[in-house]
């Protein structure tokens, strides 16, 4: 269901960039910027005092690193919604933060209208991944597709690609022309099958090993 009001909390020790978010954001109809932490550990703080629905973390930051306080929050709020944002082309550490059980990524470059987007969408119990981080994946392609082809079932493989876009499980019900908790079941089952925690991971996954092309 979608929110009238997403409250976001950023993190980053640039200052200029934090408060320069901050503004961008707060400009937004129906975005609310509940508070700013400049490391890491402000942010662990600042994440168990302060309702929010949104974090959006940078990667790098002194005394505990994104990776690390996401890993904290994480431990203590397992439906904590985060977003990882850096500079990095750099597949270790959006892959691990996928291990961790993030909701997206973004490029710090990204333009304002894409945030906007990836807040509402992630906001919204939705995932959201940077076009060029996927395009990094896809360039550093595992030897992995025959074996993981041969992991799903021809059924899986079909659920698959419409997860990897985006679409719902009744969406793809409809799509395939088979009930919803038909697909619920394929989706549990693919999780399960690739050792997967959410969505993101099964996209980095399917496309790490070939099995989804992006357009």
């Amino acid at each position: 269901m979608s929110r009238d009001n997403c409250r976001v909390i950023i993190a980053d020790d640039h200052r200029l960039f934090r408060e320069g978010l901050r503004g961008l954001l707060t400009a937004q109809e129906g975005i609310e910027v509940v508070g700013v932490a400049a490391d890491g550990e402000e942010l662990v703080t600042l994440a168990e005092q302060t309702e929010y629905d949104v974090a959006l973390i940078d990667i790098e930051m002194p005394k505990l690193t994104g990776t690390e306080a996401a890993e904290q929050i994480l431990a203590k709020n397992p439906e904590a919604q985060l977003v990882a944002l850096t500079m990095h082309n750099d597949e270790a550490y959006y892959l691990r933060m996928v291990e961790l059980g993030v909701k997206g990524f973004l490029l710090k470059n990204s333009d304002i209208d894409e945030v906007v987007g990836a807040v509402r969408t992630v906001c919204d119990g939705g995932t959201y991944f940077s076009a060029e981080l996927l395009d990094s994946l896809v360039d550093n392609l595992h030897d992995g597709h025959a074996q993981a082809e041969a992991l799903l079932s021809e059924r899986e493989r079909e659920v698959l690609p419409l997860i990897c876009r985006g679409l719902s499980n009744q969406e793809i019900a409809d799509q395939l022309f088979i009930s919803k908790r038909t697909v619920d079941n394929h989706r549990a089952n693919i999780l399960e099958k690739t050792g997967c925690r959410n969505t993101v991971g099964m996209v980095v996954w399917a496309i790490k090993n070939g099995l989804v092309r992006l357009e």
